[in-house]
């Protein structure tokens, strides 16, 4: 029998209660601490979390010579070509098991140390792993290589997992798709300046990449300047806490001068239905609510939650295996196609990432703008297409003489439709299908899903290359296709509504109907 199944009848009866959409309020405005809270995640942790991904492959070649001299110094070992590569994707792939780890532990902290202080172990684990980069070399130690590398792996998978679940319990409802997409666009603007800070004009050469690996730290202390005085989640306080005044303060302290007793109201009891939720179910039932805090296998285990968890996976794997980081790899070998040096194919592909950084610039007035369904249906849908074409031209380019340049039109489309929708709304949207109880949990297994996908994707994508040649990207375009369908049948549309109203209607598993009004 569904856990939990009374409750969620009730849970029906009161949402229709709830009005759906919620028109835009005076409140739905940009306050000081709203935008503080934003500028100061996005800088001290996601824009470091994207650099780290970003940094690695333009002084490769330095960091593995110095590997390889460091390795023969301290243990008279010299590795090998084919060792030496499979010594780097270590370093590389390192990066992404920490990812899985910090999302594991990610749930656990955000209910534990709070949202607020899930942020600042981010700050913390960067911070460290940037002294290890740092150093590594003035005291000859690979192993602080290693470490660095985990440590802001860590960073990045709790950064993922927390920042955009505290981000959205801090917004009111008219932008909490705005500043949602605030982790992705740190993440995307990181990546291209971790690219930017390791070409050879700048740190990317023998004698300095160590600060092309730990230049982000600066931007980390700069940004946590303001961390004692952000507002902590007023959900959290309220719900999970049960400080009902501090949660009221936070609330009038995000809302401004001008805030209005009856949106305070309107808060409070949004967040008092939040908590009433869960204490409807059987006496029996309400150990796996104790202190509304769920572990990740209570979360898992409820049939109720299953299918937003299944949407929350599949879109966080599938924005991995839409082959992001794929597109963004092969590109350098497209532009080297169509005539460009080597130099000049490098440059192109950092213009590339920039186009993908001036797109998501656009994407929170986008979330404002257009529903979440619309924007994640037509990003996946015409991301297959732009796959496809892209697996077409590439593979009978040596045939047509123009296919070179459709090649390179079909990357920079697909970049433009998958920051519409595929890059954005998985960092949130979690949080906008699960409430304050179970969010953690559900936003920690969207996160593994992401750095799982993306580190199954770095360990196979080159054999497969090199096995399939241009019908690599199919794969990617089959995953498109399939999470267009999930999310069509699926997918219920969350903008200007209260999650109250959102839970009921994906609470009976693969049988539950979202779209029926």
């Amino acid at each position: 029998m569904p856990m939990c199944q009374r409750g969620t009848h009730h849970h029906h009866k009161r949402s229709s209660a709830v009005e759906v959409k919620t028109p835009t309020t005076s409140e739905d405005r940009w306050t000081f601490w709203l935008l503080t809270a934003g500028i100061s995640t996005t800088f001290g942790a996601a824009i470091p979390t994207g650099y780290n991904i970003g940094v690695i492959n333009a002084p490769a070649n330095f960091i593995k010579v110095w590997c390889n001299d460091t390795i023969f110094e301290t243990y008279g070992t010299v590795l090998n070509s084919s060792n030496l590569d499979s010594f780097w994707a270590i370093v590389v792939s390192i990066f992404l098991i920490g990812g899985v780890i910090g999302s594991l532990g990610g749930a656990w902290v955000a209910d534990k140390l709070g949202r607020k202080r899930s942020y600042l172990c981010c700050g913390v684990l960067l911070i460290l792993g940037g002294i290890c980069f740092q150093f590594c070399r003035a005291v000859s130690s690979v192993e602080l290589l290693l470490l660095g590398r985990i440590l802001v792996g860590l960073a990045a998978g709790l950064t993922t997992s927390t920042v955009p679940m505290y981000l959205t319990e801090l917004a009111p409802i008219g932008l909490r798709g705005a500043i949602g997409v605030f982790v992705s666009i740190g993440v995307t603007g990181g990546v291209v300046v971790g690219q930017i800070m390791s070409l050879e004009e700048i740190f990317g050469t023998d004698e300095l990449w160590q600060f092309a690996l730990s230049f982000y730290v600066i931007l980390v202390i700069t940004f946590f300047v303001p961390y004692h005085w952000l507002p902590e989640s007023p959900k959290y306080l309220y719900v999970i806490k049960k400080r009902q005044d501090e949660a009221i303060y936070e609330i009038k302290r995000l809302g401004g001068k001008h805030i209005r007793d009856d949106y305070i109201r309107q808060q409070i009891e949004a967040m008092r239905s939040e908590d009433s939720a869960m204490s409807m179910c059987d006496d029996e039932e309400k150990d796996l609510h104790k202190l509304k805090q769920r572990s990740l296998w209570s979360v898992v285990t409820d049939p109720s939650l299953m299918l937003p968890l299944v949407l929350v996976c599949a879109l966080q794997g599938g924005q991995q295996f839409s082959g992001i980081n794929a597109v963004f790899f092969y590109s350098v070998s497209i532009f080297k196609s169509v005539g460009l040096s080597s130099t000049d194919a490098k440059f192109a592909n950092l213009g590339a990432g920039c186009l993908n950084l001036l797109i998501a610039f656009f994407t929170p007035m986008l979330m404002q703008k257009f529903n979440r369904r619309f924007l994640a249906l037509l990003s996946c849908s015409m991301c297959a297409v732009f796959l496809f074409a892209l697996t077409f031209v590439v593979h009978f380019k040596e045939h047509v003489s123009w296919f070179s340049y459709a090649s390179i039109i079909a990357v920079l489309l697909y970049i433009l439709f998958y920051q519409i929708g595929l890059g954005p709304i998985p960092y949130f949207i979690g949080s906008e299908l699960f409430e304050v109880g179970p969010r953690p949990a559900a936003m920690a297994m969207g996160s593994l899903a992401s750095w799982g996908s993306n580190f199954i994707v770095a360990m196979l994508f080159l054999p497969l290359q090199n096995a399939w040649g241009a019908f690599v990207f199919l794969p990617f375009t089959v995953t498109c296709v399939l999470l267009t369908i999930l999310l069509k049948i699926y997918l219920p549309e969350t903008r200007g509504r209260h999650v109250s109203s959102v839970v009921p209607l994906v609470a009976n598993g693969f049988r539950s109907k979202p779209l029926v009004p």
